[in-house]
């Protein structure tokens, strides 16, 4: 009987506690967004459509809370109420013994204390099980994550190529999981020691995708990337990404300090080395001036510092690796055009041996690229030199009208 009222209550409540999972997660969600997106929502006098967001999905939550402890709270008397109905059952048929002469009073009553052990056990329990479907559903939840399989393996046989500074996307094509359209489709172009090539397009074209394939973020669904004559796919992930200086899309700095963020990628740089890095990459100015200077206190996220600041910082980042390949993607959009224009100077002159690859919106940045890709939904559409492009490609030369003046390309 005991074990028949668990099941029902299990089966009633376990379906509701993954629902109570996931409404949990839904006011989490909105009062996260709610926070961090205070100033859009004052901006736009959204206060009070925000608290009815907020307050539906906080009574979704009380009436799923309130549901699943009803159902568990009616499992205790429900057991004290088995449990005494036994005691009555077992002394009213062993009187009808004791009266027939069949049975002592003294063995009745150890009946009984056997009974209420064996009951007090179930009862213990049953008060687990109470945190038992919770408790599931929280553990499955964590499962999912630690058994998803990485899809980006490493080789079995690795391969350390000597260090040559080329680069090479033959015939490569990507795309997302299972989708049938393709991001990329069939890039070619080779980067030597040196060379700096950019890429530009518009937004939604593959862009980032494209450098994100080169650390191997992610793998090609077609063709191959060879670093320094090898296929990435057979170099050890951390041989191959220890070669490359990546500054991804959005900056991101961690809690710590200056010269710790410096060293994330080599933690044996010497101060000497910090600041040349600082030096190239336009940042100097507001890191001296710092009171601490480079044992300044970064804040969670660099939330102390400015845009420009944290992406001057980022490149910093980059530029301390000394690495074998530069990657930039779109990290010169929160730098001033001077700032912009002195830090590409500075990589040219302090690390013309690195290969550069650069993915920008402002033709500016990208003019004096040895090698400019076009890229329009995941095409290469234009290639060449900025001179070429403005002769040859549309997609180029319409960009170009929309950033210069007629003077400036007429300079050009």
């Amino acid at each position: 009987v005991l074990s028949v009222v668990m099941a029902i209550l299990f089966g009633v409540v376990m379906p509701k506690f993954k629902i109570l999972q996931k409404l949990i997660d839904r006011v989490n969600l909105i009062s996260r967004e709610i926070l961090t997106g205070i100033p859009v929502i004052r901006a736009f006098s959204a206060e009070k459509f925000e608290e009815k967001r907020f307050d539906k999905a906080n009574q979704d939550l009380t009436k799923t809370n309130l549901f699943v402890n009803r159902a568990m709270s009616c499992m205790m008397p429900l057991m004290m109420l088995i449990m005494n109905g036994i005691s009555v059952l077992i002394v009213y048929s062993g009187a009808h013994g004791i009266d027939a002469g069949k049975l002592q009073v003294g063995d009745m009553m150890a009946f009984i204390q056997y009974a209420m052990q064996i009951i007090i056990a179930f009862l213990m329990i049953s008060a687990i099980a109470i945190f038992l479907p919770r408790a599931n559903v929280s553990a499955n939840r964590i499962n999912e994550i630690l058994d998803t399989k990485s899809s980006i393996k490493e080789p079995e046989h690795p391969q350390t190529p000597e260090k040559q500074g080329k680069l090479v996307f033959d015939h490569v094509s990507f795309s997302y999981g299972h989708a049938k359209e393709k991001v990329l489709d069939d890039i070619n172009f080779t980067a030597h020691q040196g060379d700096t090539i950019a890429l530009i397009g518009s937004t939604g074209s593959g862009k980032s995708t494209l450098v994100n394939l080169i650390p191997r973020f992610y793998d090609v669904t077609e063709g191959s990337i060879l670093m320094d004559d090898v296929d990435i796919r057979n170099i050890d992930l951390k041989t191959l990404r220890d070669r490359i200086g990546f500054v991804p899309q959005k900056s991101v700095l961690f809690s710590g300090t200056i010269a710790s963020n410096l060293r994330f990628g080599k933690k044996d740089a010497l101060e000497s080395e910090l600041w040349d890095a600082i030096d190239m990459a336009q940042a100097e100015d507001f890191v001296s001036e710092k009171e601490h200077g480079m044992d300044s206190h970064i804040a969670q996220g660099g939330s102390n510092v400015s845009g420009g600041q944290k992406q001057r910082l980022a490149i910093a980042r980059a530029i301390v690796k000394h690495p074998e390949f530069l990657v930039f993607d779109d990290s010169f959009s929160a730098l001033d055009f001077a700032t912009d224009a002195r830090l590409r100077k500075a990589l040219k002159e302090k690390a013309s041996d690195v290969t550069t690859i650069i993915v920008a919106q402002r033709i500016s940045t990208i003019m004096h690229a040895d090698q400019i890709l076009v890229l329009d939904h995941g095409k290469v559409v234009g290639q060449g030199t900025h001179e070429q492009l403005m002769k040859t490609c549309d997609v180029y030369q319409q960009i170009a009208q929309s950033q210069l003046s007629q003077e400036e390309l007429a300079y050009e």
